[in-house]
């Protein structure tokens, strides 16, 4: 008779081979969805109907198999295809591909996500997200830059808002110092007029000699020979300004000094002192007599006391002589013009073979500070080459003292640069940056170094520095290891963060909950949360996306069989109808 049985068996296979089209239909219609994974189903027998075990061989039987009629077709289950899509070129910095196995990591509605699908861009806060709104998680960096791996952050990108500067640590020189110039050994020299006489200690303003010992004339300078004299007209509060003065052509700036009737700092009883005034044109004039290995700088102010003159000597070397004019040195107080104070003559011009340079380096808050570099002849050593003197002056100095740094030089027989007694300068600063800044100066640097040797003139010029003023991100690039690099207008690049990857023992255990997105599943394992290029997670490649790794033609032969499979189990199903429908045709 008949068997219901056969209709039943039919009837899985109809379920089964209906959800298995489900399936190839879901697979072709995500062939072009960006970091799908293909999916397929899996088949098994159902339970199995045993009329009998069979028999073991014995010694009249050769033995029997077991009689068992199977009851159908189940689902077995599905199994997700992770293996890598082909990728495809965007061009959009922030578009992400995976070569590997590992995830990108994103967070919504704090529940943490993961997805090999890399269409990310930035929301208005900067923040890296999907196309959903999920924020990509990855390490964020520390005042230095450097990548911190610890805990995961929401990447952020802040294009046109993150600004960044960076103090000057090292400036690069190259050129060469001509070994045949002159050796130097006079600077300039300027004299001002006579103060006073030795014979009555009176000064020489004008025609009128007044005398220091009357009360009232109450501005008096310590001579440093134990006499005083009355300065300048006008009293306490007479202001001395200079400007213009130039050295080697280059300005000097306007300075200013204070005359004062009451005792300051280091003055005497009587007010400011003479040496108090002349250190102050030491300093703004960037002036120096110190001897550094064995060279004098040569440079200074003094008071000749047998003459009554203030003397201002410049350092040696053609390129440090001073030009002071009389018109240069003005004297007011209360704001109204007194008098040129210091009628200066030039009595000696400064010789030696020399070259200046100007560089500017960059404080800590960006600001830029130009300095000066002279390098000067100091000797030439038969057959051992020759020694140079450089002194570094900078007009930004926030000090008194515009001279930053200053060393000596030495050069071998075939011009090659030995040793320097100080390669570095110090910039005071008083505008909130980190003060003093503190700049290397390189002399020889690979192919980059100061030569010292014959030529019809030195030449000397700054060719690096690291130091840079402010600037904004501009564009950014992610590398294969997942770090964010930033590009400033400054020219700067700076690591900006990293993304970060997932990576799990059994990723066909992942629940997919849709827009490409997956969680931990019960038999996926836990997420090793790590860096790319680590544990297997593979490379990032940045302006590219994974594409599906569906393959068109095995879906369509998928597809052809599922619908064998369904027309097949239909065809079980009429033939057994129609078995039941003769079968009751016998009864009647």
């Amino acid at each position: 008779m008949a068997s219901t049985i056969s209709l039943f068996t039919g009837l899985s296979g109809l379920s089964a081979h209906a959800r298995r089209l489900d399936v190839i239909g879901n697979n072709i219609a995500n062939v072009n969805t960006t970091g799908y994974k293909s999916n397929r189903m899996q088949f098994s027998s159902a339970f199995t109907q045993n009329f009998g075990l069979g028999t073991s061989p014995g010694d009249n039987s050769g033995g029997t198999n077991p009689t068992q009629v199977g009851l159908g077709v189940s689902i077995a289950g599905t199994q997700r295809n992770f293996n890598n899509g082909s990728i495809g070129s965007t061009g959009i910095p922030t578009d992400l591909a995976i070569e590997g196995d590992g995830f990108f990591i994103v967070e919504f509605g704090g529940e943490r996500l993961f997805t090999r699908d890399g269409t990310f861009q930035r929301n208005e806060n900067n923040d890296l997200v999907n196309l959903t709104g999920a924020k990509v998680m990855g390490y964020t960096v520390d005042n230095e830059f450097d990548i911190l791996d610890g805990n995961l952050v929401e990447m952020n990108i802040p294009v046109g808002v993150m600004t960044l500067t960076e103090a000057t640590r090292n400036v690069t020189f190259t050129g060469n110092l001509n070994a045949a110039g002159n050796v130097a050994s006079t600077g300039s020299e300027h004299r001002s007029r006579a103060f006073f006489t030795d014979a009555g200690l009176t000064t020489q303003l004008g025609s009128a000699a007044i005398d220091l010992t009357v009360p009232g004339n109450d501005l008096y300078i310590d001579d440093g020979a134990g006499g005083s004299f009355l300065a300048f007209e006008g009293g306490a509060g007479t202001i001395l300004t200079i400007s213009g003065v130039e050295k080697g052509g280059k300005d000097m700036g306007q300075h200013s000094f204070a005359f004062s009737a009451t005792p300051v700092a280091g003055a005497d009883a009587n007010g400011t002192t003479l040496q108090d005034y002349m250190d102050f044109i030491d300093d703004v004039l960037g002036l120096d007599g110190s001897t550094v290995a064995g060279q004098t700088l040569g440079g200074g102010v003094s008071f000749d006391a047998a003459t009554g003159q203030i003397v201002i000597e410049g350092n040696e070397g053609i390129d440090q002589n001073l030009t002071i004019e009389s018109a240069n040195l003005v004297a007011t107080n209360a704001g109204a013009a007194i008098s040129q104070p210091l009628v200066m003559s030039r009595t000696a011009d400064a010789d030696g073979e020399s070259v200046r340079t100007s560089f500017v380096v960059y404080d800590s808050l960006g600001t830029p500070i130009t300095v000066d570099i002279t390098y000067v002849l100091q000797e030439t050593q038969d057959g051992e080459g020759t020694i140079w003197q450089f002194i570094a002056e900078s007009s930004d100095n926030d000090a008194q003292d515009r001279i930053v740094g200053f060393g000596v030089v030495e050069f071998d027989q075939n011009g090659n640069f030995i040793t320097s007694s100080n390669q570095a300068i110090a910039i005071d600063r008083d505008n909130g940056a980190v003060s003093p800044l503190s700049v290397q100066l390189e002399f020889e640097t690979g192919t980059d170094a100061i030569t010292a040797l014959t030529d019809t003139n030195s030449s000397l010029a700054a060719v690096f520095q690291d130091g840079s003023p402010i600037g904004t991100l501009s564009a950014f690039s992610i590398g294969n290891d997942g770090i964010i690099t930033g590009a400033f207008t400054n020219g700067l690049t700076r690591d900006i963060g990293q993304i970060a990857l997932a990576k799990f023992a059994n990723p066909g255990g992942l629940v997919d909950t849709g827009n490409n997105n997956y969680r931990v599943g019960p038999n996926s394992g836990p997420a090793v949360l790590t860096q790319p290029l680590q544990f297997g997670t593979g490379r990032v490649i940045g302006g590219a996306l994974e594409l599906s790794n569906v393959d068109l033609s095995e879906e369509f032969i998928n597809l052809i069989l599922a619908s064998t499979g369904y027309s097949a189990a239909s065809r079980v199903i009429t033939t057994t109808d129609e078995l039941i429908d003769q079968l009751l045709l016998l009864g009647r």
